[in-house]
């Protein structure tokens, strides 16, 4: 066999090793008959090229990337896309050989009985109880915790569903091979499948030429939501109650913890095709898919529910229901065959298909008028099999859909919305026949906004366009409370929030839209608005403002009365994204560190419960973090039961794209939670001390950091010494790349420029400005007090592990190697660059005490050192591609698909890039 040389793994890691090896024999089998044998050959003499770089750090002439680039120059681009589309396939193999050996991991855990796998709730629990937390306790948080993942359109590796089948078909072929009994025979038509995958997902274009429409996105992520997700949830819960029951004792019913939320459809923040239409079609959408998802359960529980008369009893509540729905339903009744009317069960179960399938017309008066009406049902079922010795008859399967029906509704996932504060304030200027409204101070537009949130004062009709548009959202979001139910609409989220005014905007335009209904709440004469609004903080200022813009909301009677009408709870978005474009790394974790603490004292002291909606990237420089050691470190009661995180591009690949990993990240999840609520960190006498210190590292950090991008002629080496022309062409999204004309970074997307950085190997964004805050805080504090708080500040030092991990992902001979498209802009920024590259890297190594980056981190440090060597020659193909591309006046379109080829290869590679 053809075979690409798999890297070596430890010992310990024998099967993974092996599965490398045999999907690797297959990738170099694949290409020998999909292009050629000499193909073959000649990836494997770039791949050895690039080794050998890569073993010859010490001498200059064999390590610079010259020598791997001349095998990569002026190749034809039909030709330099199949050379980086080959070693992708390389990277999707060992990408599924690595996701399925944490599988493997998993079995052998549960296999063993002995020491719980970390971070499993069997663990989570067993350490809470060796910490002194008792029954009760942990039965009182369990009532208040609220996990929502929430999926949001913003790809970095936008993977189409025919790929994403293919690679379940490979994982579910090396899953089986799990079994040690399984005979030659099976193992070759295993081999068979995984080849024959590989062999179509070559012939596949990996994205569509195509930019995909918000509809496109809506499928893509409820891919995952109602395949791999809507399956794993109750083996989340029937996880929780086994750990339950083996470490305190317990059997009890357990809440609902999970939920799930969206924003593809409602994201309208610099996205004109988002819209009050994309709202409707999306709620439409989703409810079909979960609707028929519950006819099939439904389907499939009626075929195992076939129970007859005689042999069993029933409770009287089950009885009195099939009675009631023969009566009431005669269409849904029909549906009962004459042979099974001897089957109570499978009868019942008949009658609720029907009205399942009657509730997707809003029309028809057998369906369903809410999920709640549906779980009554189950819960009926439920309770006469338990009664009548049912518990191993069927009643776990019922409880199963009952998770489900608790997690999804009928709805899926809550539909958030988002907008820029400046379109409210464009459509008020419109309202209110204002046309300084936009320059007015904050205070003055309160003044002005508080009849018209209160409901004393309507606007009149406008043909302003962001009016109508407004007008149309807000209508939409009522029409949807009616038709889905109140938990099908999530928050409303206001982009650039600076001030009180950006809120009450909101209250008063959603009355406008006719988003307003009769409460029992305090002030029945004014219907409330029955809406959560999040103000977003997103820059580093604005983190700074944010505790005095939520005194002054706190403050105002208007939305107190809102407050009131909606629990007394508030909830705030915090941006890891433009803060860290912002502000840079430092500055970005700090300010987010800080304005937690000081927005839940604020939220205390008015009596106020606050929550925390965080917006989290893939990537270190947009938030992206294992969440044990995020929640970890975060401000003590800042989580407080709840977690609202964001989950996007490369990331809901990875976290939720095979079953298996799902359920291991969501169960990890509930439990940092459970950890971080109920057992948070104990306050260290220094942290006032630190705190200090830091505040000076992060001014320090960012001031570098702003010279930087601030530096005349820095958008123009940007756009050069990157790909970011390439990424603005490619088809990853329904959303245009930049807010406004490209006037500076502010107006630049978060994604695309960390996306930038990282495919030119720099990734500056997940570092610059750390080193000469470090290093100006060891001249000042002295080294000893900077390794001190590295060691015992979990804020710190997680921090220094997150910036440890992507500088070990760099290469900057590489990223000079783009760096020289800028021309004579190369000099000084790169200078500039390499010099705080190293700076940052000494310094990390001083406080750590280690003496090469990831020393501390074996597995990981391996990992990335065995991939460099196949992404090294992808990055540098791309740049010969992106000169010969620009010099075509970036109109050669066979370039253009070799550079997202390689775009797209780096991706895979690098991980974590978005």
């Amino acid at each position: 066999m053809n075979q690409l040389r798999s890297p070596e793994f430890a010992l310990s890691e024998t099967p993974l090793r092996e599965d490398v090896r045999r999907l690797g024999a297959m990738v170099g089998d694949m290409l020998a008959e999909q292009v050629s044998p000499d193909f073959l050959a000649e990836v494997e003499r770039v791949r050895i090229a690039a080794i050998a770089r890569r073993q010859h750090t010490d001498q200059p002439t064999q390590s610079s990337p010259e020598s791997l680039a001349s095998l990569l120059t002026e190749l034809t681009p039909t030709h330099a896309e199949a050379l980086a589309r080959a070693f992708a396939s390389y990277f999707q193999a060992v990408n599924i050989a690595e996701r399925v050996h944490r599988i493997r991991r998993r079995r052998d855990y549960q296999r063993e009985g002995g020491t719980p796998q970390p971070e499993s709730l069997l663990d989570v629990l067993t350490q809470l109880k060796a910490q002194g937390v008792q029954a009760d306790e942990l039965l009182d948080w369990l009532m208040r915790l609220q996990v929502e993942p929430v999926f949001t359109a913003h790809p970095t590796e936008a993977v189409r569903r025919s790929l994403l089948e293919k690679e379940q078909a490979i994982v579910r072929a090396l899953v089986d091979n799990f079994d040690p009994t399984r005979t030659p025979h099976e193992r070759k038509e295993d081999d068979d499948r995984i080849f024959m995958a590989l062999n179509a997902t070559w012939q596949t274009a990996e994205a569509s030429p195509v930019r995909p429409s918000v509809q496109d996105e809506h499928h893509h992520v409820g891919f995952y939501l109602a395949n791999p997700i809507y399956r794993i949830v109750p083996a989340l819960y029937e996880s929780l109650a086994d750990a339950l029951q083996q470490v305190y004792e317990v059997a009890v019913p357990l809440p609902r913890l999970l939920s799930f939320a969206t924003w593809v459809g409602g994201d309208m923040d610099g996205n004109p095709n988002v819209g009050a239409d994309t709202i409707a079609a999306s709620l439409a959408t989703q409810r079909t898919h979960v609707l028929e998802h519950y006819q099939a359960d439904v389907s499939g529980l009626a075929r195992l529910l076939s129970q007859t008369e005689g042999r069993v009893a029933l409770d009287t509540a089950l009885v009195q229901r099939l009675a009631d729905y023969r009566q009431r339903f005669p269409s849904a009744a029909a549906h009962v065959r004459p042979r099974h009317a001897d089957m109570p069960y499978r009868s019942l179960l008949a009658m609720m298909g029907a009205r399942l399938k009657s509730t997707e017309d809003d029309q028809h008066v057998e369906g369903y008028t809410s999920a709640d009406e549906f779980l009554d049902d189950l819960k009926i079922i439920a309770a006469s099999l338990i009664d009548h010795r049912g518990l191993h008859a069927g009643a776990y399967a019922i409880q199963r859909l009952i998770w489900r029906v608790r997690s999804f509704g009928f709805h899926l996932a809550r539909l958030d919305v988002r907008q820029d504060s400046r379109v409210h304030d464009e459509a008020l200027s419109a309202l209110l026949h204002d046309t300084d409204w936009l320059s007015r101070e904050p205070q003055a537009r309160v003044e002005r906004l508080r009849p018209y949130a209160s409901g004393q004062q309507a606007f009149a009709e406008s043909a302003d366009a962001n009016a109508v548009s407004l007008h149309a959202v807000f209508a939409a979001l009522h029409d949807s409370r009616g038709r889905y139910g109140a938990e099908a609409v999530g928050l409303y989220i206001i982009s650039m929030a600076r001030s009180a005014a950006d809120v009450l905007a909101v209250l008063a335009l959603a009355r406008y839209g006719g988003l307003a209904e009769q409460t029992s709440a305090v002030d029945e004469a004014a219907p409330g608005v029955p809406l959560d609004i999040a103000p977003l903080f997103e820059t580093v200022d604005d983190l700074s403002n944010a505790p005095a813009t939520l005194r002054a909301l706190f403050d105002d009677p208007v939305y107190r009365r809102h407050l009131a009408a909606r629990g007394d709870r508030q909830w705030v978005m915090l941006g890891y994204s433009d803060s860290g474009k912002d502000g840079g790394t430092l500055a970005s974790r700090w300010g987010l560190q800080r304005a937690q603490v000081e927005l839940l004292a604020v939220a205390n002291e008015a009596g106020i419960r606050l929550s925390f909606f965080h917006g989290r990237g893939g990537s270190a420089s947009r938030g992206g973090a294992r969440i044990t050691p995020a929640l970890m470190s975060s401000p003590r009661g800042s989580v407080a039961g709840v977690l609202r995180v964001t989950e996007q591009g490369e990331v809901i690949h990875r976290k939720y794209g095979i079953r298996a990993l799902a359920l291991r990240n969501l169960e990890q999840t509930v439990g940092a939670v459970l950890r971080a609520s109920l057992r948070p960190r104990t306050p260290d006498p220094r942290e006032d001390t630190w705190r200090e210190q830091m505040n000076a590292l992060a001014k320090n950090s960012r001031q570098a950091y702003r010279e930087l991008v601030e530096h005349e002629g820095f958008i123009d080496y940007f756009r050069a010494a990157t790909p970011i022309d390439v990424i603005e062409r490619m088809t990853l999204g329904s959303r245009p790349s930049r807010r406004r004309s490209m006037r500076g970074v502010q107006d630049l997307r978060a994604i695309p420029w960390v996306f930038a950085w990282t495919q030119c190997r720099s990734i500056i964004t997940g570092w610059y400005g750390l080193g000469t805050a470090l290093e100006r805080g060891m001249a000042e504090y002295g080294e000893t007090a900077l390794t001190e708080m590295a060691r015992d500040w979990p804020f710190f030092a997680n921090m220094l592990d997150d910036v440890e991990m992507v500088l070990a992902k760099c290469d900057l001979d590489i990223a000079e190697a783009f760096s020289r498209l800028a021309g004579p802009l190369h000099e000084p920024f790169f200078q500039l660059i390499r010099a705080e590259f190293e700076r940052t890297r000494r310094a990390l190594l001083r406080l750590q005490g280690s003496d090469e980056l990831l020393q501390g981190n074996r597995r990981l440090a391996v990992s990335i050192q065995l991939r460099n060597p196949y992404i090294d020659p992808m990055s540098l193909l791309q740049v010969d591609l992106l000169r010969r591309w620009r010099a075509s006046g970036e109109e050669d379109e066979d370039l253009l698909r070799a550079l997202v080829a390689c775009v797209n290869g780096v991706s895979q590679g690098l991980q974590n890039t978005g």
